[in-house]
C-alpha cells in the first residue's frame, strides 16, 4: 500500500462500516453481501483486499458502474457478483453470506410491509453466527430542536416529515429492541445515533445471527 492515501485504500466508507472492520467483525474470508450497495462506496477496500463481495442495488446504472470499479479493484470477481434487484426480494439462498451491510436504506421504505419484507431478507441471507450491519434513520435523539412532523401514507405507520423536506420511513428504539427479539438476533453493539444538527438521526443497528 505504499504511496496510496488513505482515501485511495478505503474509498469513501461509512465510518460506521469502517469501525466494524478495525474491530475484526468484517474480516478476510467471509462473504460480503451489500444490500442497496448504490455505487459500492463501502466495498473499495473489500474489493481491493479480495474478499467475496456481493452486491445489489435496485438501481441499475449504480450496478454497471460499481461493475467497472470491481474489474478494476478486483477483476476475478465475476460481474455477476453484482446485480440490480430490489432487497426485499433478494436473489440470493438462506444463509449466504457471512456479513450483511445495510447502508441508508431502510429509511426508503415504502409501507410497514415493505420494512420488514427488506428486514426479513436481509436476515434470511445471513448466515448463522454471522453478522447483520444496518445504519437508518430513526427519531432516537430528536427534541426540541430537531421535530419530525408525522404524515400520512397508506401502509405506514412511521413515515415522518424531515427538516429538509423529506419524508422517510423512521423507527425508534423500542421498535428496533422489539425487532432484535423477534428476529432472535444478538445485540453486537448498543444503537448509537448520530444526531445530525437540524437535519435527522441516523442509527447504527449490528445485530450477530
Amino acid at each position: 500500500m505504499t504511496g496510496m492515501s488513505l482515501q485511495e485504500q478505503f474509498g469513501p466508507i461509512d465510518i460506521y462500516v469502517f469501525d466494524q472492520l478495525l474491530r475484526g467483525n468484517i474480516a478476510p474470508g467471509m462473504r460480503i453481501l451489500d444490500a442497496g450497495c448504490g455505487g459500492g462506496r463501502n466495498l473499495v477496500y473489500l474489493l481491493r483486499e479480495g474478499y467475496d463481495v456481493f452486491g445489489l442495488d435496485a438501481n441499475s446504472e449504480a450496478i454497471l458502474s460499481l461493475r467497472q470499479m470491481a474489474k478494476h479493484l478486483a477483476p476475478a470477481l465475476p460481474a455477476t457478483n453484482f446485480l440490480a434487484g430490489p432487497i426485499e426480494a433478494m436473489p440470493f439462498p438462506d444463509s449466504f453470506a457471512d456479513v450483511v451491510i445495510c447502508n441508508s436504506v431502510l429509511h426508503f421504505a415504502a409501507t410497514d410491509a415493505h420494512f420488514d419484507a427488506m428486514v426479513g431478507e436481509l436476515w434470511r441471507v445471513l448466515r448463522p453466527g454471522g453478522l447483520l450491519f444496518c445504519r437508518l434513520a430513526s427519531t432516537i435523539g430528536s427534541g426540541p430542536d430537531l421535530v419530525f412532523e408525522p404524515i400520512a401514507v397508506p401502509g405506514s405507520t412511521r413515515h415522518f416529515l424531515l427538516p429538509d423536506g423529506a419524508e422517510w420511513y423512521l423507527v425508534d428504539e423500542a421498535m428496533l429492541l422489539g425487532l432484535t427479539q423477534s428476529l432472535g438476533g444478538e445485540m453486537v453493539d448498543p444503537l448509537k445515533t448520530t444526531v445530525v444538527q437540524a437535519h435527522r438521526c441516523m442509527t447504527t443497528w449490528v445485530l450477530r445471527k
